[in-house]
């Protein structure tokens, strides 16, 4: 049992998804998974472990930004062995080539976090996708018929910038969405040899000002939970 995930051994399946709000976490677990039971209620932050399709899969909210999101995929890889970690969450668009409820599969993560800068001591790391992740997740969303666009996203430490003309800079070499998470997750995971993804749905538009609700946001969005699930399933783990 870890210091933030009260889950027993053997209770958190190897292929977990990684949606930053709990309640989305139970949604999922509700909606997707069969014979789900919930494995942590510490803080609040809800964990659930059923099956999809016969396989076993996790879902654990990990709140919201870098600093909180690795605090729970540092345990569940040092304390649970967890192989593959799928971020769903939502993103703000950047580029008119996406649309509100669009499908973002981010196969690198800008970020102005200092976690990395302290971390590298001045290098610049890419955080990137796992590859066959994210080529089984692309395969999915064409399957589907999913509207989405495979590209890189910005992993901002701030929701209300103070600078928010600095998202430019990112835009002009082919960011196309801004999140709060991907790039610590693509670090950790390549820092212990795991696999790891971004599946994101766009929640608003920060080009047009469209949006939608806080409950579309935490009970829709079934394109990226069904294309996160898929994905998993198609990628033999490490």
């Amino acid at each position: 049992m870890s210091t933030h995930i009260a889950a027993g051994p053997g209770q958190i399946a190897p292929r977990i998804l990684l949606p930053g709000d709990p309640l989305r976490a139970r949604w999922i677990a509700e909606t997707y998974l069969e014979d789900a039971d919930c494995y942590s209620e510490v803080r609040g932050m809800l964990g659930f472990t059923g099956t999809f399709r016969g396989e076993r899969v996790s879902v654990q909210g990990t709140g919201m930004g870098q600093p909180s999101a690795s605090i729970y995929v540092n345990e569940l890889i040092r304390e649970y062995d967890v192989q593959q970690l799928v971020r769903v969450g939502s993103c703000g668009a950047l580029t008119e080539r996406l649309a509100v409820r669009d499908v973002v599969l981010a196969q690198a993560a800008a970020t102005d976090s200092s976690m990395n800068a302290l971390r590298f001591q001045g290098y610049q790391y890419p955080a990137t996708a796992h590859f066959g992740l994210l080529r089984n997740a692309a395969r999915a969303a064409e399957d589907a018929g999913a509207p989405h666009l495979v590209g890189t996203v910005f992993s901002s430490d701030s929701f209300y910038h103070s600078r928010p003309e600095l998202t430019a800079t990112v835009v002009e070499y082919g960011v196309v969405a801004v999140e709060m998470e991907a790039a610590e997750i693509y670090t950790l995971a390549a820092r212990h040899g795991r696999q790891a993804l971004g599946v994101m749905t766009v929640s608003d538009h920060i080009v047009t000002g469209e949006e939608t609700t806080a409950a579309e946001r935490e009970q829709t969005f079934g394109d990226m939970v069904t294309i996160a699930l898929e994905a998993m399933l198609a990628t033999p783990l490490p």
